[in-house]
């Protein structure tokens, strides 16, 4: 619903730039965020085993234990053309006990079979974009985006399991697994920003694009809160990001959703 009314918004503005007051060339202004975000991590990845088989894992949880995070982005704007990049890189994991939140190959699990599962994840999400900006006036920005995003990651799986296995082989009880994607897609959207309050130092920031590329399809959402201080202003989004793969592939599908706190430096 979002994409539609996006889609829907943009000959408004379109027509509406005429109205507004397009800013003319000159310095250039820039701005650079540093940001946490911890979002809830899900989505599904098929490990591949040496017997010809596959382990299935499907993560739906917050992951409890952050090894290494980097996460910030830069923009610069010279009139109606602007610049974007946003970089995301972690590296985290987190372990279960007596799990049941897998399969092998396309056999189900028989009653009583769990498993104690170590996942280790890294992954890095990289933003290029170009911006024209369709609409400025004391209240609103608004952008018009498009570019490619790079999502490359690395999972690790250790499982130990236990309980009646069937016809699987024993072989598969114990062992490890990794499972290596990168993909670019091209990207297009739509960023805006609505100021207000006595001293205008309220800001609601807003972001959506979709893609697709070397992923079926892939769909990034943003919006939240800031206040302005002399240096820049603090931000709270919430954001979420989802991957689609094509069939055939290992890691199947992967989204992020939660809050992201960040500090942005404009000048």
């Amino acid at each position: 619903m979002a994409v539609l009314a996006a889609i829907a918004l943009l000959p408004s503005l379109a027509l509406a730039q005429s109205a507004s007051s397009p800013p003319l060339p000159g310095p250039w202004k820039y701005a650079a965020s540093v940001y946490g975000y911890v979002p809830t991590i899900g989505g599904s990845t098929v490990f591949p085993v040496d017997t010809g088989s596959s382990v299935n894992v499907t993560a739906k949880q917050i992951l409890d234990r952050l090894k290494m995070t980097y996460m910030g982005s830069f923009e610069g704007h010279n009139g109606v053309w602007g610049f974007a990049t946003d970089l995301v890189y972690v590296d985290l994991g987190n372990a279960k006990t007596n799990s049941r939140d897998f399969t092998i190959g396309n056999i189900g699990l028989p009653v009583g079979t769990t498993a104690d599962l170590a996942w280790d994840y890294k992954a890095t999400v990289w933003t290029l974009a170009g911006q024209y900006r369709v609409w400025t006036d004391p209240a609103w920005t608004v952008d018009l985006l498009a570019g490619t995003r790079m999502f490359d990651q690395r999972q690790r799986l250790n499982w130990s399991i236990t309980g009646n296995l069937g016809p699987i082989s024993p072989a598969s009880r114990t062992g490890n697994s990794t499972a290596d994607q990168r993909v670019w897609d091209a990207i297009a959207g739509l960023k805006a920003r609505y100021v207000f309050g006595a001293q205008r130092e309220w800001s609601m920031p807003l972001y959506l694009d979709v893609g697709t590329g070397q992923s079926d399809s892939t769909v990034q959402v943003a919006a939240g809160i800031g206040y302005a201080f002399s240096w820049g202003e603090l931000q709270g989004k919430w954001r979420y990001l989802s991957y689609q793969a094509k069939s055939g592939k290992a890691i199947t599908e992967m989204n992020f959703n939660g809050p992201q706190i960040g500090a942005v430096f404009r000048w």
